[in-house]
């Protein structure tokens, strides 16, 4: 598909495409983008790239599918941190807006997952991304209490990046995570459970109860998590439990907080 391999998206070739075949279209676009952005002058991607943004965001709310969601997002969050970054506060209050909606039907979960995947990258590639968990956070908690399962892994999974990209520079804000965490290590979905596990092995390095006063708690929740579980969920009760112990016997120096 040679009309995909553009930085903008070709919209005449698209339309033309008969309805079948736009989804693998489009999919191609994001892997030629994903490919080349990495390699793309910044004064280049800096002339395209408000068009670029907005080619994206306007598919936000219409992506469907893990593949073609989580390559948008990855390209997305390179955008910002290759080219200009001034317009990355108003698509994070974008997706922080689409959470905030309190539908979860088939018509709308897609745009929520797609926003989940667009912040779960922005940490995973930028970092600290401010202040922004502040805003974030109280959202992602609200609808993980009323989230269907696949909106619980996906949002557990998003925190467990958000911890990753935060490093040592949000400590206050773990506990809360943990909290969130600790209440579906023994959901009944193992996709869930397997969520919760990796977001709590990523706090293990930052936060540091977990590998002191906690320990024993922890180790006794991923004695539970076994329970009826499967493969996926008894690897990352393993993952888990070797990053907790090997941190309790060598703990990193301490973090400054703020």
């Amino acid at each position: 598909m040679d009309e995909s391999h553009s930085l903008l998206l070709n919209e005449e070739a698209l339309r033309q495409c008969p309805d079948p075949k736009k989804p693998v279209f489009l999919y191609e676009w994001l892997r030629y983008l994903d490919r080349i952005l990495p390699v793309t002058q910044r004064s280049d991607l800096k002339s395209i790239q408000s068009q670029l943004v907005q080619q994206l965001l306007s598919r936000l709310t219409t992506i469907n599918g893990p593949p073609i969601r989580y390559l948008l997002a990855r390209c997305l969050a390179r955008i910002y941190l290759i080219g200009d970054s001034s317009t990355f506060g108003d698509t994070l209050t974008l997706c922080n807006d689409t959470l905030k909606i309190k539908d979860d039907s088939p018509s709308q979960l897609p745009a929520k997952l797609a926003a989940l995947a667009c912040i779960a990258s922005f940490y995973e590639t930028m970092g600290r991304c401010g202040s922004s968990f502040v805003d974030t956070f109280p959202i992602m908690v609200k609808w993980l209490k009323v989230a269907e399962s696949q909106g619980r892994a996906e949002i557990l999974m998003t925190l467990s990046s958000m911890v990753t990209g935060l490093g040592s520079g949000a400590s206050n804000f773990y506990k809360d995570v943990y909290k969130a965490a600790k209440a579906h290590l023994a959901d009944r979905v193992m996709a869930v459970r397997a969520a919760a596990l990796q977001c709590v092995t990523a706090l293990v390095p930052v936060y540091p109860p977990l590998y002191s006063t906690e320990l024993e708690a922890v180790v006794t929740l991923c004695t539970k998590a076994l329970d009826g579980s499967n493969y996926e969920t008894r690897l990352a009760v393993a993952r888990l439990l070797a990053v907790l112990l090997a941190t309790a016997l060598q703990p990193p120096p301490p973090m400054c907080t703020f």
